[in-house]
């Protein structure tokens, strides 16, 4: 199976510069990331399950996912990383995981070794399965990849549980069972997001959380530190939900619509999603007008 997108995120990764992926959950949030210039959107788990109206607990299935990522990927050109779960069962699922988001034109996702149903890898309270259960899904994503630019993602949730140690020696693990890149979890201190690529010896993801466990910093000093791909997967979701409380009081206060952020006029905001593309086949297809006179 051939995916374009595939070829453009393995290149733009292996660019000097570490690639920043704001996080998305539908196409308009995803079409901002694109218009904003960023090369690669990521599909965060916890923004579709919030759109789906649920919290981030594992209550989202596979099929909800993948058909989210499909409806996300027809509406950019960038290449999309999803948030693959658990792989929402044992490796089978797994492999029934990756293939149908290669099917729905992903780029890659991310696979963790949370016991599920999982949580949001910032919350309390997780619980990870047996290292062997874990490489056994990452063979098994990289086995199911009929293209193999398909990015697989591992991830590791063993720090708040089993300690930085292990959560260490399962990324190496991961990469030696065809994992392209690692996703330490959770780092609690600036010292733990220093040490992660230094300790790995691999190729490494940073997840930027607001308020989560591990403390913001620069980007440009996590580049520094050696990771190759950083994403910020609440960044809009959080700033959405911000900007609709904010919006909603001014209404009741005022008894006025509220000026919206940037005032973007009607025809603005068609013209993000295609309008203008639209609007040119409606005539494309028709026959040329008769006269009058022969009508």
């Amino acid at each position: 199976m051939s995916n374009m997108k595939t070829s453009r995120l393995r290149a733009i990764l292996s660019g000097q510069d570490m690639v920043v992926a704001p996080g998305c959950y539908d196409a308009i949030t995803a079409r901002a990331i694109q218009q904003a210039g960023f090369p690669v959107a990521y599909m965060t788990g916890a923004g579709t399950s919030m759109a789906l109206g649920y919290p981030d607990l594992g209550l989202i299935t596979m099929t909800e996912m993948v058909d989210a990522a499909r409806r996300i990927n027809g509406s950019i050109d960038i290449p999309l990383i999803a948030d693959g779960d658990t792989g929402y069962g044992n490796e089978l699922n797994v492999v029934r995981t990756v293939q149908e988001h290669e099917r729905a034109g992903t780029a890659g996702i991310h696979i963790e070794d949370q016991v599920s149903p999982k949580r949001c890898g910032h919350l309390d309270d997780k619980e990870v399965i047996t290292r062997q259960e874990f490489a056994a899904k990452i063979r098994a994503a990289a086995y199911a990849r009929s293209d193999p630019n398909f990015l697989i993602i591992a991830r590791t949730d063993a720090r708040a549980v089993v300690g930085m140690e292990e959560a260490v020696d399962r990324c190496k693990m991961a990469l030696d069972c065809g994992a392209d890149l690692v996703f330490l979890e959770g780092p609690q201190t600036i010292d733990e997001v220093a040490q992660v690529p230094v300790a790995v010896g691999g190729p490494c993801m940073l997840n930027v959380v607001f308020g989560g466990k591990t403390p913001l910093l620069d980007l440009r000093e996590a580049a520094q530190m050696g990771y190759v791909l950083a994403i910020l997967p609440g960044l809009l979701s959080k700033s959405v939900i911000g900007v609709c409380d904010t919006v909603l009081e001014e209404l009741k206060m005022t008894h006025m619509h509220p000026t919206p952020p940037g005032a973007p006029r009607v025809s603005q905001t068609f013209n993000r999603f295609g309008a203008q593309e639209w609007d040119a086949l409606r005539t494309r297809f028709q026959d040329t007008p008769m006269s009058a006179s022969k009508a």
